[in-house]
């Protein structure tokens, strides 16, 4: 008899109609997976089969717009979601009003509801050490506790994770004794995730925790891998690349995670119609087994990044967010490196620049910052130079060193892209149709911070309009050496940009477009952050996960309006 192994997960919530949602769910054997709605609404799958696991991806149709519905999951006759002993609420969908199509048949106001986006990246489901949790109460867990406690508590409309939802080479301690029951970690990859599987069981730990399991069933989530998802410091060069391409593990471990990542997370991020028209999802769905159409593909995509686009766009009444990949899109030849490739960044330009008046809001989801703190800024650029040579041979040798020691690979450590981000960014803000507010969301650093650039008067062009904001949030559970603390502090302070102009001078390296000031932070700790925007008005907020007594709360940080005066 099939049961359900892992899921339900909301995923994709259609702004436009809202009347159609998608449910990801995994089976402990092939079957069809059914969701019904309380209002009428359904959908059925039959689960498609990779590796020996079962999965679906249900189209529900018929929402009402406007309402929220609670939902249970099907195989066959038997209701497996929610499970008879839970202690939780329903499961929901909550649809957003669309003119002319309120919960009452009137007329949903211009602007609607607003919309709140809830954001972080860097999430351990467990400590690698075990035992006792040393890094503190888990953001995520914190918030599902929260809203499971109080039902009629404003939600997030959606939760984007910006990357490192499970970590390949940081494995947990009941984790290692799953893979020490299948194999000898004294050969390598040793307690690092080695294929399919193994990636597998990091998603049953990550997303099977009661109360994760349930907040993720009721708010729809986008997501976007980075490092670790694969391997840390993935993609950081081309000779990184040829050292990891040598072993004789690595080939297993990029393709399983690929294949794992597009029935995990990217399957989720796409509508109905971008599922009806991808091949791949009809040749695994429509196959017995789809494990070697699956491998095939990942296997092709990693010879050549270029044929696959992991980036996609989602629209949220008269906001429009686009979430980036920026690990598996690098082109790393040094003579042309750069962080999107050419197709990648035309994809990007094309939809931040065309029909601008539609939107009041641009969200650029980048797992990695664009702006990072001035002199990590400044040394990433000054590596990027010595690597390309600027200083002779000797030194591109230390600079390549030190890039993989010292994780400098953001933005700043593609210099040429930067540039083109940031110009993109000014054109995106400029003019009388520009949205009111263009974001850039990030994670990965293990801090938050806002960060608003500046651009110089003689900018061509002019300086934009809107109200251009670097967001960065991290980790939503994991370490935050003290190391990290000074580091991040110190590259704010004055004498840390100095260092950072001496570095830059010494790399031979072009001036940066624009300048930035921090706008508020560093914070350290397990948070969130989440946007709310409607109309032209935007607000932010940041909650820290804090043990008190009386358990685990969200302590609110910061609360502001991001919205600038008339």
């Amino acid at each position: 008899m099939a049961g359900l192994r892992l899921g339900p997960l909301l995923r994709y919530v259609d702004w436009e109609s809202g009347s159609t949602a998608t449910v990801w769910a995994e089976a402990s054997r092939p079957c069809t997976v059914e969701v019904r709605c309380a209002d009428g609404a359904s959908g059925a799958s039959p689960t498609f089969a990779v590796a020996g696991h079962h999965y679906a991806l249900v189209v529900v149709e018929g929402l009402t717009p406007g309402t929220t519905t609670a939902y249970e999951v099907l195989i066959g006759d038997r209701r497996v979601w929610p499970p008879d002993d839970s202690r939780l609420p329903p499961s929901t969908i909550t649809t957003p009003p669309v003119a002319g199509a309120g919960a009452d048949g009137a007329a949903a106001a211009t602007d609607g509801p607003g919309v709140r986006i809830s954001f972080g990246s860097c999430r351990w489901a467990a400590s690698p050490g075990g035992g006792h949790d040393p890094v503190g109460p888990d953001a995520l867990v914190t918030l599902a506790a929260r809203l499971a406690a109080d039902p009629a508590a404003e939600r997030p409309d959606v939760l984007l994770l910006l990357g490192d939802q499970v970590y390949a080479d940081e494995t947990s301690e009941a984790t290692r004794r799953r893979l020490a029951a299948r194999r000898d970690l004294r050969e390598a990859p040793g307690a690092e995730v080695a294929d399919f599987e193994e990636y597998t069981c990091l998603y049953d730990e990550s997303w099977r925790d009661p109360e994760v399991r349930w907040l993720l069933s009721t708010v729809p989530s986008c997501m976007i891998f980075d490092d670790h998802d694969v391997i840390d410091d993935w993609n950081t060069s081309a000779a990184w690349q040829r050292d990891i391409r040598a072993t004789p593990w690595w080939h297993e471990r990029i393709v399983s995670g690929l294949m794992s990542y597009w029935v995990y997370q990217h399957l989720g991020n796409l509508s109905p119609a971008e599922l009806a028209a991808d091949p791949l999802y009809a040749t695994v769905t429509a196959s017995p087994d789809g494990t070697e159409a699956l491998r095939r593909f990942a296997a092709e995509t990693d010879a050549d990044p270029a044929r696959t686009r992991w980036s996609y766009q989602r629209i949220f009444g008269r906001v429009q967010l686009l979430m980036v990949d920026t690990r598996a899109a690098r082109v790393l030849d040094e003579e042309r490196r750069a962080m999107l490739d050419d197709d990648e960044a035309r994809w990007l330009r094309e939809r931040v620049l065309e029909n601008p008046a539609a939107y009041d809001h641009l969200l650029i989801g980048s797992s990695l910052p664009w702006l990072l703190p001035p002199l990590v800024h400044d040394a990433e650029t000054w590596n990027a130079a010595l690597c390309a040579g600027a200083r002779g041979g000797r030194w591109a040798r230390f600079g390549e060193k030190l890039r993989r020691a010292a994780d400098l690979e953001h933005w700043a450590a593609f210099p040429d892209s930067f540039g083109r981000f940031t110009e993109l960014l000014r054109r995106a803000g400029s003019g009388p149709d520009a949205p009111a507010t263009v974001c850039v969301l990030s994670g990965d650093v293990h801090h938050a911070y806002i960060a608003e650039p500046h651009w110089p008067a003689a900018t061509p062009g002019g300086a934009p309009d809107a109200h251009v904001l670097q967001l960065t949030c991290s980790p939503v559970h994991n370490s935050v050496p003290r190391s990290i603390r000074l580091g991040f502090r110190f590259g704010w302070s004055g004498v840390g940009r100095r260092i950072g102009r001496l570095l830059t001078r010494h790399g031979r390296t072009e001036p940066s477009p624009v300048t930035w000031s921090r706008a508020g932070g560093p914070w350290f700790g397990n948070q969130l952050m989440t946007l709310t925007l409607r109309g032209r008005n935007s607000a932010l907020t940041l909650v820290q996960a804090k043990s008190v007594a009386g358990g685990n709360q969200l302590v609110s940080v910061l609360e502001r309006s991001l919205t600038r005066e008339p």
